[in-house]
C-alpha cells in the first residue's frame, strides 16, 4: 500500500501517522532512540506491506500489469490502490478526504524537522503538491509516478505507466474493493497484537 492507505489504516493520531509513513524510510532494526509510538507505527507499516504483498488479490492485480511495466508492478498497484481508495473515500470514511488530508498535512508540517532527512524531502513534495488529495485524479497518480521515476537509480518509463491504470481500471477497481475490506480487518487484528 502507499501513503494514503497507510495513513488511513493508522490510528488517527500524530505519532501513528508519522510512524506509519516512516515505514518507507526506516530500514532494518528499529533504533531504540525512536519513541514507542513511532516504533509501533513502523511495525504496523511493515506488517501491512507484508500482508499486502502476500495476498492473492494483490498478486492478481500485479499480473494485470503488462510485461513492459511488470518489473514495477508492485509500485504501480500500490499507487493505483491509493487512487481507488481516494475516489471511494466516502465508502470507507465518514470524514471527507479533504478534511483528512488537511489534518495529516498539519501534523507533518509541525513535525517535519524531526523526520529522517530522506523523509523530509518526500514530505515537502507531498505538502507542496497536495499529493494525497490529488490521488483522486489519475493525473495526480501520473505526477506521483513521475516523481518516483526521478528517484529511481536506473532509467525507467514509470512516469508513463498511468496507461496501466486506464487499461485495467475496471478489474483493478474490483480487486481493490475485494482486497481492502480484508486488509482493514487484518489491521484491526494487528493493532491488538503489536
Amino acid at each position: 500500500m502507499n501513503y494514503l492507505a497507510h495513513l488511513y489504516l493508522a490510528d488517527p493520531e500524530p505519532d501513528a501517522w508519522i510512524g506509519n509513513l516512516m515505514g518507507d524510510f526506516v530500514k532494518g532494526p528499529l533504533p531504540d532512540s525512536l519513541p514507542p509510538a513511532l516504533q509501533h507505527g513502523i511495525r504496523l507499516h511493515r506488517a501491512i506491506d507484508h500482508y499486502t504483498d502476500q495476498h492473492p488479490v494483490f498478486r492478481h492485480s500485479k499480473r494485470r500489469i503488462s510485461p513492459a511495466y511488470r518489473r514495477y508492478a508492485g509500485i504501480l498497484i500500490d499507487m493505483f490502490y491509493d487512487h481507488l481508495l481516494a475516489v471511494s473515500w466516502s465508502h470507507y470514511s465518514k470524514q471527507s478526504l479533504r478534511q483528512f488530508t488537511t489534518e495529516v498535512y498539519a501534523v507533518l508540517q509541525q513535525n517535519q524537522a524531526q523526520l529522517p532527512p530522506r523523509m523530509q524531502g518526500s514530505v515537502s513534495y507531498m505538502l507542496a503538491n497536495d499529493l494525497l488529495h490529488t490521488y483522486q485524479q489519475s493525473a495526480g497518480i501520473a505526477r506521483a509516478l513521475q516523481g518516483i521515476e526521478r528517484r529511481l537509480s536506473r532509467p525507467s518509463s514509470l512516469g508513463q505507466a498511468i496507461t496501466e491504470l486506464h487499461t485495467n481500471y475496471s478489474g483493478l477497481e474490483d480487486d481493490f474493493h475485494d482486497f481492502f475490506p480484508q486488509l482493514r480487518a487484518h489491521v484491526a487484528e494487528l493493532k491488538q497484537r503489536l
